[in-house]
């Protein structure tokens, strides 16, 4: 029986069995929303490398641990060498899958192809990312990184999944990485098959093969665990999480940097005001959204853009005053007529546009709507794909544009902020613009020491909260569910690390 014809079985399961118990408990099946892009998805390239990395395929120089920190991983250690020069040193007796030395010379084969276009592994997105002038080899083990303008944040670029190393590939290693597995096989948006790399250098992995499963539907997805089609769901129904449990399931549900939040319209609207922007922000509950739209369950009230308590997060905290809220529209010189807020003599609505691939933003954008009617401000919420959202808060059609973005992916705070914030950034589709910001944002780009970008990032945070130039909701909770007895294994708040050799199932 083929496994979407036993998922399709699973569907006429009691919700409330007992979980089965699953066979083989040296393989581990995993459920996600979306599956590989290619039958040998060059991890390099769009954003393969998230998966490759995911299950233990692929390694980076550099890592991102669970408090957000950066730590050498196939590096043994990065030094600046210069405002743009960084010599990165390999560890000792690193090799591929099949057995080949890892070399610095490799490492710069399997950086350069992002920057060919004509490379399976081109990612203009990456390029951009480690903007590069030059690479060498000093030696088999000291790779030269030259980029072409100071950039603090280049240390942690390199724990970017897509950068992955990567020596030939052959049949027997299509994907010949240095992982504690190897790649085996993918079918497009279904499977992602891979198998334990007995050699690994930290030692034989615990779990002998895991398949990663692509079934979009959540709903689809908590009925296959039930069944016992699969071991490990990401992203399980929050609404169910509760029940799950009791059954006997393993839960597993931390904060993640993934950041609901709204692009405002800066440019025109009421949304233009950052009087206004600051009103709505504080009518939002954000606590009664993440009660309403999560279950309570799936996150945290978000005062900023970095989950509290993580890496580079500014002490700020949500604010919920519907009457601060009131008065900052009236010092907006808005009037209330009617039970209605009017300035300059139109009544003020707020049109919210969002997507539907991700099961929360529906519900947040009417919750939303719901916090705004309440002081009186007409909202309308419309529900589309994606890039039409986008366009709409683009062309000046939508007031407030609700996504959902992990806003440290290589752990370190500019980058994001830049695409979003700066007057200059390619996804800044609002418009915003502020001298300030954008010179802390290149302040933040070429300052080295620590604590001083810290200090630079705080003041960041603090002018988004007090501009309202973005506006925070909620740090989505990762809330995942197992079998029992998975050890191992941790919601890390990057999204970007599941298994690794010690990941296994004990009694």
């Amino acid at each position: 029986m083929s496994f979407m014809t036993r998922l399709a079985a699973a569907a006429l399961l009691s919700m409330s069995t007992a979980l089965p118990l699953m066979a083989q408990d040296r393989d581990l099946t995993i459920s996600v929303g979306f599956g590989p892009t290619a039958e040998v998805p060059d991890p390099r390239a769009g954003y393969n490398g998230w998966m490759s990395n995911q299950t233990g395929v692929t390694e980076t120089l550099m890592g991102i641990d669970y408090d957000l920190n950066l730590y050498p991983r196939l590096a043994a250690g990065i030094e600046q060498a210069g405002p743009t020069t960084w010599r990165v040193t390999l560890r000792p007796a690193l090799a591929f899958h099949d057995g080949t030395p890892v070399t610095a010379q490799a490492v710069i084969n399997a950086i350069t192809a992002i920057s060919d276009e004509g490379h399976s592994g081109y990612n203009a997105r990456i390029a951009k990312l480690l903007d590069l002038a030059s690479i060498s080899a000093d030696g088999d083990t000291v790779v030269v990184f030259e980029t072409n303008s100071p950039n603090a944040a280049f240390p942690w670029t390199l724990s970017e999944p897509g950068i992955a190393i990567i020596g030939a590939p052959s049949d027997a290693y299509p994907i010949n990485a240095t992982g504690p597995f190897v790649f085996r096989e993918a079918i497009p948006e279904q499977l992602y098959r891979v198998e334990a790399h007995a050699d690994y250098r930290l030692g034989t992995p615990r779990l002998d093969e895991v398949r990663v499963v692509a079934i979009p539907d959540p709903g689809a997805s908590a009925l296959a665990f039930e069944a016992g089609e699969v071991d490990l769901v990401i992203n399980y129904p929050e609404t169910d999480f509760k029940r799950i449990r009791e059954t006997g399931a393993l839960g597993f549900s931390a904060p993640t940097s993934r950041l609901y939040f709204y692009t405002v319209n800066a440019t025109s609207g009421p949304m233009a005001n950052p009087l206004i922007r600051r009103a709505v922000s504080v009518a939002i509950d954000r606590q009664g959204i993440v009660d309403a739209a999560l279950s309570g369950v799936g996150g945290l009230p978000a005062g900023t853009v970095y989950p509290a308590g993580k890496g580079w997060a500014a002490e700020i905290d949500p604010v919920y005053d519907p009457a601060l809220a009131e008065t900052l529209l009236t010092e907006a010189g808005a009037v209330k007529q009617g039970g209605q807020w009017m300035l300059d003599g139109a009544p003020i609505e707020i049109d919210i546009v969002t997507y539907a691939s991700r099961a929360a933003l529906p519900p947040t954008a009417e919750v939303t709507q719901a916090f705004l009617q309440a002081i009186a401000i007409k909202a309308t919420v419309r529900v589309g794909e994606y890039g039409a959202s986008n366009d709409a808060i683009a062309d000046g059609s939508a007031d407030m544009f609700l996504q959902a973005w992990v806003t440290t992916p290589q752990g370190d705070p500019g980058a994001v902020l830049e695409a979003l914030l700066k007057s200059t950034g390619g996804s800044n589709t609002g418009g915003y613009a502020n001298p300030e910001l954008d010179q802390l944002l290149a302040d933040g780009r070429t300052t080295f020491d620590p604590e001083a970008r810290g200090v630079i990032y705080d003041q960041v945070q603090q002018i988004i909260a007090d501009d309202a130039a973005m506006i925070p909701v909620f740090h989505v909770n990762q809330v995942n569910v197992s079998r029992p007895g998975l050890t191992g294994y941790a919601v890390h708040p990057t999204e970007t690390y599941w298994i690794n050799h010690e990941t296994a199932f004990t009694e």
